[in-house]
C-alpha cells in the first residue's frame, strides 16, 4: 500500500510539475507577441505623428484601442485550461453516470415487511475480489429483540457483515435473511428503511443540528426530532446554545465535540425507528470517559430492537446476549463474555491484551495527573 501511495503521489508531482511548465510557457509565449505587437503598433504611430500625419489624440485611441484588443487576449490561456479541465471533468461525470450498477433489485420483487426482526447469516461466503475470500461459509442467527456482538481482529470480516446487511454487495454463496426473508429477494429501499447504522464518524452536514437529526427520516417534524434530542441526551447541550435547535454545526460537525456528534447520529437514528440496529464501531474514536456516556445512551437505543455490535474495544459489548468472534473469515467461537473468558480461546486472548493495554493507558494518565 504505501509503495502504490507513493508510486501515485509521484505520478501526480510529475504531471503538476508538467502542466505548471506548459503554463509557464504558455503565459510567456503569450506575453512576448502581445507586448511586441504592441511596441510595433505604438512605434507605427509615433512614426506617423512625427511625419505631421497623426496627432497625439491618434496616438492615445491607438493605445486605448489596444488595450482593449489585448486584455481579453490575455486570458485566452486561462479560457483554455478551463475548457479543457471542464471537458475532462465532463467526461468522468458521464463515466460515472454510466458506472454499471452491481447490486440491483430483481424485477417486481416486493417491499421487505419486518414482522419478527431477526437477522441470519446462512453459509455466507464473500470476497471482494476474486480469489481473496473475506467470509467463509459463516453462519449465525440473531433472535428478535437480542444484542449481539461481533469481535475478531483486524481483517476478520467484522465491517464486511455491515455491508452485507445493507446488501451493498450480494454474496457470492449462502443467503443473508432478515425476517426470515432473503434479502435478495426484496427491494433494497425497504431493507435499508428497516435497518439503522450508527457508524463510527458520523457524516453530518453544514447546517442546523434540527435538520441533522430529522434526516434520520423523510418529513420528520419537530416534535419527533425534540423527542429524539431528549432520547439521545442531547437536551442539555441544546439548552445551552443560544440558537437551540437552529445551531449550524458546522463543515462534518466541526463545530461539535466527537461524543457530541454521536448523540446526533444517535438521536437521528431514533427519528428513523428501526425495528433492526447495526453499531458499526460507533464508540471507537472517543476517549474513555465520553464512551462510557455514550454507551448509557446506546443502552436506551436498543431497548426492543435486535442488535447486532460491531467492536474493537471488548469493554463496550461484555453485556451483549451472546459475542461472535471472527478469525479469518470464520465463526472462531461464541458465547457470552464469562463463558468466552473461561473458554480459554481467542476472545480470552483479545480481552487479556486490551486489558493490559487499559492498564497501561490508566497507569499513564495517573501519573500525569500527580
Amino acid at each position: 500500500e504505501e509503495a502504490r501511495y507513493a508510486q501515485a503521489a509521484r505520478a501526480y508531482a510529475e504531471a503538476a510539475i508538467k502542466s505548471e511548465n506548459s503554463v509557464g510557457l504558455l503565459n510567456m509565449a503569450q506575453s512576448v507577441i502581445t507586448n511586441a505587437l504592441v511596441a510595433g503598433a505604438m512605434a507605427y504611430t509615433v512614426w506617423g505623428w512625427s511625419r505631421g500625419e497623426l496627432t497625439v489624440g491618434d496616438l492615445v485611441l491607438v493605445n486605448t484601442f489596444l488595450i482593449q484588443l489585448f486584455r481579453p487576449l490575455d486570458v485566452l490561456g486561462w479560457v483554455y485550461r478551463t475548457i479543457r479541465q471542464g471537458l475532462v471533468d465532463m467526461a468522468e461525470m458521464f463515466r460515472l453516470i454510466d458506472t454499471e450498477i452491481e447490486v440491483r433489485d430483481v424485477p417486481g420483487a416486493p417491499a421487505l415487511i419486518v414482522r419478527t426482526p431477526t437477522v441470519a447469516f446462512d453459509n455466507v461466503t464473500f470476497g471482494y475480489e476474486p480469489g481473496r475470500t473475506i467470509l467463509n461459509g459463516l453462519s449465525f442467527e440473531v433472535p428478535a429483540g437480542s444484542t449481539i456482538a461481533i469481535v475478531g481482529p483486524s481483517g476478520a470480516g467484522k465491517s464486511t457483515i455491515g455491508r452485507l446487511l445493507f446488501r451493498f454487495y450480494d454474496p457470492q454463496g449462502g443467503r443473508v435473511l432478515v425476517g426470515g426473508e432473503d434479502i435478495a429477494g426484496v427491494t433494497q429501499d425497504s431493507l435499508r428503511a428497516a435497518i439503522g447504522i450508527v457508524p463510527q464518524d458520523s457524516v453530518l452536514f453544514n447546517e442546523s443540528l434540527a435538520y441533522n437529526i430529522a434526516y434520520g427520516a423523510e418529513g420528520a417534524d419537530m416534535a419527533l426530532v425534540e423527542q429524539a434530542a431528549r432520547d439521545a441526551a442531547l437536551m442539555p447541550l441544546i439548552t445551552r446554545l443560544p440558537d437551540g435547535f437552529d445551531t449550524m454545526v458546522g463543515e462534518r460537525g466541526l463545530k461539535l465535540s466527537g461524543g457530541e456528534k454521536q448523540r446526533v447520529a444517535i438521536a437521528r437514528t431514533l427519528v428513523k425507528n428501526p425495528p433492526i440496529l447495526l453499531l458499526d464501531e460507533a464508540t471507537s474514536a472517543l476517549d474513555t470517559r465520553t464512551e462510557q456516556e455514550i454507551l448509557g445512551t446506546l443502552k436506551r437505543l436498543e431497548e426492543g430492537r435486535t442488535t447486532i455490535a460491531i467492536a474493537h474495544r471488548l469493554s463496550t459489548i461484555a453485556d451483549a446476549d451472546n459475542i461472535l468472534v471472527l478469525d479469518h473469515g470464520r465463526l472462531a467461537e461464541s458465547g457470552t463474555h464469562t463463558a468466552l473468558l473461561a473458554k480459554g480461546g481467542l476472545y480470552a486472548e483479545m480481552w487479556s491484551r486490551q486489558a493490559a493495554e487499559r492498564g497501561g493507558d490508566e497507569a499513564v494518565t495517573s501519573e500525569a495527573a500527580e
